[in-house]
């Protein structure tokens, strides 16, 4: 298809855009199932919630030791290919575990290790995926995609609650593994036909590993708005990650929240989150990203101080929606413009490196986030990470990233 064509061609009818949504939407899905399978399933066999949570938190590891040397590895291969060998390798890795679980007795040390490998691979894939789509669709379309895209998983996140309530009632808690791995497999299949103008890697001159490393590094720093856009997002992270902790907590022990408001309130995170991938578009259209990543900080830090003074159900669920909004709005420019504003070659180092970065203070701030709400008031914690976000807004306000004119 000519490039002019290709310009004019609306979203929807873009065949790469759709079978990127369709694959993305089902690995979204599928990735939910065995996010929440895995830790109910190491609950019903050892019944200790803190091997529990300590599958919930293997979920970070991936990202943070190996994000970066991802990147430049996916740099160097055919993105398409890549993200079918770990789509493959995650449905392989899904199998086992349900053989190894089925067999009876299985070791704990298998299943955290097949914990980890799944969001190794998932991690894999999706670094791939971002550069899928630079390749794969023209520019102008970037930000529309991105936030289709970001509807979809939200919706995932909103369906939550409904797919850990059908995992309860399978007759096996492992049979979940093998529905996931039926929904890899049927993404597998879609990708099969994506189109894309991605060059061959075997054309282009590679260098070493680190020196390929150091390139994306030069480059991140080379660009002034990203980089100050990503020491934004690490502290924005840890903020979000520090409210997300504490708040199912604030609503069970200080609200008093039975299961079915607790539900009620998530899901308003949830709907927030749609209307922001609805509205990011628009709002893109006539504010530059700077200022929407700006200007949301304090929206967000506006949500977490509602969230501190909150004595019903009713105003924790409009904090959560206001919340949901613009981290949404935030996420999508951010993403957007990483993508608009790298080099094609340079996509998956920029991708890994940066997302090695934005979850860099998590751990750290949910773990401190822990002992304020043992030691003190869970509400000190929204006061906290709302004076995290007060700070950034302020760094930002003041910065080369508020003028950013893309």
């Amino acid at each position: 298809m000519p490039a002019a064509a290709a310009t004019e061609q609306p979203l929807w009818r873009h065949s790469g855009f759709l079978i990127l949504l369709a694959t993305g939407g089902i690995l979204a899905f599928g990735s939910k199932i065995y996010e929440l399978a895995l830790p109910l399933i190491l609950y019903s066999l050892t019944h200790s919630s803190v091997n529990m949570a300590a599958m919930r938190g293997i979920e970070f590891l991936p990202n943070l030791l190996f994000a970066m040397f991802i990147g430049v590895i996916v740099d160097r291969v055919r993105k398409k290919i890549w993200s079918l060998w770990m789509t493959a390798l995650q449905a392989a890795v899904l199998c086992a575990l349900y053989a190894c679980i089925a067999g009876g007795h299985p070791p704990m040390p298998a299943l955290y290790a097949g914990g980890f490998l799944l969001m190794l691979f998932g991690y894999a894939a999706n670094n791939a995926r971002v550069g899928m789509v630079k390749h794969a669709l023209p520019e102008e379309l970037l930000l529309p995609a991105n936030a289709s895209f970001n509807f979809v998983s939200t919706l995932a996140g909103i369906a939550g609650p409904v797919l850990t309530g059908l995992l309860l009632m399978l007759p096996r808690m492992e049979d979940a593994l093998v529905i996931t791995a039926g929904l890899l497999t049927l993404s597998f299949v879609l990708l099969l036909f994506l189109r894309s103008e991605e060059q061959n890697p075997s054309r282009r001159r590679q260098d070493g590993f680190w020196r390929e490393l150091k390139e994306g590094w030069i480059e991140l720093w080379s660009n002034r708005v990203l980089w100050q856009m990503t020491i934004a997002v690490l502290f924005l992270n840890a903020a979000s990650g520090m409210a997300d902790t504490t708040v199912v907590f604030y609503a069970k022990d200080s609200l008093q929240l039975n299961n079915a408001s607790l539900g009620i309130a998530m899901a308003a995170a949830g709907a927030g989150g749609l209307l922001g991938s609805l509205l990011v578009s628009r709002l893109r259209s006539r504010f530059r990203v700077g200022m929407l990543v700006t200007v949301s900080a304090l929206l967000v830090a506006a949500s977490y101080g509602l969230m501190a003074f909150s004595r019903s159900g009713f105003m924790l669920g409009c904090s959560l929606f206001i919340n949901g909004l613009f981290e949404m709005i935030s996420n999508v420019s951010i993403w957007t413009f990483r993508q608009e504003s790298t080099p094609h070659r340079l996509i998956g180092r920029i991708s890994g490196i940066t997302g090695s970065l934005f979850k860099l203070a998590m751990p750290l701030a949910i773990y401190g986030a822990g002992w304020i709400s043992q030691l003190a008031e869970p509400s000190l914690v929204f006061i906290a990470a709302a004076a995290i976000n007060t700070l950034v807004f302020a760094g930002c306000r003041f910065s080369a990233l508020w003028r950013a004119a893309r």
